[in-house]
């Protein structure tokens, strides 16, 4: 008998030979690519580089070795310290430049980079760099720190493909790879993935009907402008910010009481359906106190900046925790407006991008005048709901001024907001990175590389947020519109798009990236306008179906050659549950709601003190609020959420993990959300007239936002049929017996037992919750 450690090593040496396989492969397809004609820096070897000797050779001064830095052509050309008649590059001269005899050396002790640090070149890698010195070793700024230029729109033989210019560049890279795109996916797939990427609902069985019997030739950009009038895309567009904003209704660390943030959110929605430009929606988050005659509702904005974690437990020391706040606003400005890893440069020099410790600190006295402490009060009633500094919204304020603030009570509503100091904070670098190892006094400054901060903007958060849309900056528009193409087409232009860095992916359509920017801002950082480029492409209409060719090709759908496919956010997986069923609570905005939990996460989660020690479940309405509205608890996120990659908010985060895990179909199969959803909508089919097939047809229809094919019915009503026999009044009782929505008395709780299951099915399609 083969015992499981038999198993195990099979399992473990068939995982081990793919991906020596794969791993091969790809070496034999990178060992036999042709070189370029013209070797780029920027694209050609800057990225070997990148991976193979700036750790030692890079920016950061503590780490240099040999005192050679390769990122610098400066210094790169200039005699080597240890060695001065020697050149680590001679421009046009292989056999004199140290860096080329190096590594094509056979000795050792000599060739880099070292045996010792397991890297090493492949002979492609080598043939390029020895090209590129050929041709002169010409070095070129990183790519993402040159302020974008407008390139001219590429030309493409199938000429009646484009239907704007995103498809120009699309197709000019499609047909310099052999590759043509697919046909349009047919119309009950596209309304369906327009209205999850517009709305992150479902479409209606009205607007399905409508858009389907529509046979004009703007049925498609009608149902675009009917889609983004809807009040729904103020939510479904927040989601993402929510995520890079860190947002949670919980202050976060061991104690992780109440906060009352939402407020805030509820402007970001508000923001979005009103179409506030992205420079207006940025500046007023990161500096509206600083405006000239602030009003509230710019305040109010300002909440984007003290979303970060705070702690409220005895004993900690103030200034270490201060200074963590800033740290984190800091960090957040880095990776979320600007793409880049900033807060590498937290403790010493950046090892691969030009960041210098001093330069980080230059940025951190911009977040650093706050009037804030590390720790203000123990963890107590309302007055600690928000942190000083902080705005105190009344009934007034939302009847007058912040009319889109769902404040449905009289209960006091606060919210932490922004105010500086009367007095300027100094700020130091800090010696690696601790908190009470202050060194040399800097004041407020951009990282030179990226943009000079410019000496007529004031030195305050309002002249950052002036630095940051500057025309010249070059990361700003590129790391935004990058954001928004992840969000409909599930990866970014620039894959890494948190990191437009030196570590960072390669952008896959430069030429586009570019054009997309300056376009952006050319019409004055409109985002919906952006959005509905982006939707009205034929790129984005295209058909999900993947031939053979194509995946061996481009087996990420890099290329864009189909449709993107993949599972939806999962706040929009509840949503679609909800909406389906006829449950949704449509209300906007107002305080987060604890739905059904299983019992016992929070109590041993936290110290036990304050009010979210205990997980005490809404009732009513509240238990079908969309799910960007559910409670978050940093400490235990919502546990259905996270199994679905949700982000428990800790961090600033601009792209979720995509994960598939078998715990997903448990919470498809048994959430009690969605078996209440089955419920429900079931009691409301068998409610109406008609043959079995007929409600199944509708359920589908509701769920799947398509008809159903003639073989899915007979398969659907068939389990209907088995269900019914088998299941018994008794067994039926238990099967319904689910959720709190009430079960009208009258009906057959058999019939409904077996019709609960099959639309339980239903849900747990794959193609349920996935854009395709």
């Amino acid at each position: 008998m083969r015992t499981m450690s038999y198993y195990l090593f099979t399992v473990i040496a068939g995982i081990g030979w793919c991906f020596q396989s794969c791993t091969s492969s790809s070496s034999k397809m990178t060992e036999n690519a042709q070189l370029p004609d013209v070797v780029s820096y920027n694209f050609d070897i800057r990225p070997i580089l990148s991976d193979k000797c700036l750790a030692c050779h890079g920016p950061d001064a503590n780490k240099r070795q040999a005192g050679l830095r390769l990122d610098v052509a400066e210094s790169a050309y200039k005699a080597l310290k240890e060695h001065p008649s020697a050149h680590a590059l001679v421009p046009g001269k292989p056999e004199l430049s140290q860096v080329f005899l190096r590594i094509t050396s056979e000795d050792t002790a000599t060739l880099m980079p070292p045996p010792a640090s397991n890297l090493k070149l492949s002979s492609h890698e080598i043939k390029l760099i020895e090209k590129w010195i050929k041709q002169g070793a010409t070095y070129q700024k990183h790519w993402a720190f040159v302020a974008p230029k407008k390139p001219v729109l590429p030309a493409v033989n199938q000429k009646e493909w484009p239907k704007n210019e995103i498809d120009r560049f699309i197709l000019h890279k499609l047909e310099q790879n052999g590759l043509t795109p697919n046909a349009a996916a047919d119309k009950e797939r596209l309304l369906k993935r327009l209205s999850l990427d517009l709305l992150g609902l479902p479409p209606s069985l009205s607007m399905m009907d409508q858009f389907l019997a529509d046979k004009s030739p703007k049925a498609y950009e009608k149902a675009v402008d009917q889609l983004l009038s809807n009040p729904a895309y103020g939510e479904k567009m927040a989601l993402h910010w929510l995520d890079l904003a860190r947002y949670a209704d919980s202050h976060g660390y061991q104690d992780d009481g109440y906060r009352t943030q939402w407020p805030w959110r509820d402007w970001v929605i508000h923001a979005f359906n009103k179409n506030k430009p992205y420079n207006e929606f940025v500046t007023w988050q990161l500096a509206g106190d600083l405006l000239p005659a602030s009003t509230k509702e710019q305040l109010l904005a300002t909440g984007f900046n003290r979303n970060h974690k705070i702690t409220e437990e005895g004993g900690v020391i103030q200034e270490e925790y201060r200074i963590m706040y800033v740290t984190d606003r800091n960090d957040m400005f880095g990776k979320g407006l600007l793409g880049v890893t900033l807060e590498c440069a937290h403790c010493h020099d950046h090892k691969y991008d030009p960041f210098s410790q001093k330069e980080y600190y230059q940025m951190f006295a911009f977040f650093n005048n706050i009037k804030e402490v590390g720790m203000e009060s123990v963890i107590g009633g309302p007055d600690t709901y928000a942190k000083k500094p902080l705005m105190e919204i009344s009934d007034k304020d939302v009847k007058d001024i912040l009319s889109f603030v769902n404040k449905r009570d009289t209960n006091r509503l606060i919210v932490s907001v922004m105010g500086d100091q009367d007095t300027l904070r100094k700020t130091f670098v800090l010696k690696r990175g601790v908190y009470d190892a202050p060194g040399e006094e800097v004041e407020p400054g951009t990282p030179k590389a990226i943009l000079p901060f410019n000496r007529n903007y004031p030195k305050n958060r309002l002249g950052l947020a002036k630095w940051l849309f500057d025309r010249q900056n070059p990361l700003t528009a590129r790391v935004y519109v990058n954001l928004l193409w992840q969000e409909f087409f599930g990866k970014g232009i620039v894959k890494t798009s948190g990191d437009f860095g030196m570590q960072g992916e390669l952008p896959s359509h430069p030429e586009l990236l570019d054009w997309l920017a300056v376009d952006f801002m050319d019409h004055g950082w409109d985002i919906k306008r952006f959005v509905k480029q982006m939707v009205m492409s034929a790129t984005y209409r295209q058909s999900a179906v993947v031939t053979p060719e194509k995946l061996q090709t481009d087996p990420d759908n890099r290329l864009l050659a189909r449709g993107p496919r993949y599972r939806i956010p999962a706040e929009f997986i509840r949503d679609l549950v909800l909406s389906s069923s006829g449950l949704l609570n449509g209300t906007i905005g107002g305080p987060s709601v604890k739905p059904y939990q299983p019992p016992g996460l929070w109590e041993g989660s936290t110290s036990g003190r304050g009010l979210l020690s205990m997980y005490t479940q809404d009732h009513g309405s509240k238990l079908y609020r969309r799910g960007m509205y559910t409670l978050i608890k940093r400490t235990s996120p919502p546990p259905s959420m996270a199994i679905f990659d949700a982000s428990n908010r800790d961090l600033c985060e601009v792209k979720r993990l995509k994960t598939n895990t078998p715990l997903q179909a448990l919470v498809m199969l048994n959430d009690p959300a969605v078996l209440e959803a089955s419920r429900v909508l079931a009691a409301r089919l068998l409610a109406e007239k008609g043959a079995i097939n007929d409600k199944i047809n509708k359920a589908f229809r509701l769920i799947v936002s398509r008809k159903p094919t003639e073989q899915e019915v007979t398969i659907l009503a068939s389990y209907y049929e088995k269900e019914r026999q088998k299941i018994d009044r008794k067994k039926a009782e238990k099967v319904v017996a689910v959720g709190e929505y009430p079960i009208p008395a009258s009906i057959d709780k058999s019939k409904l037992a077996a019709l609960m299951r099959v639309v339980t099915t239903i849900y747990n399609l794959e193609e349920t919750i996935t854009k395709s």
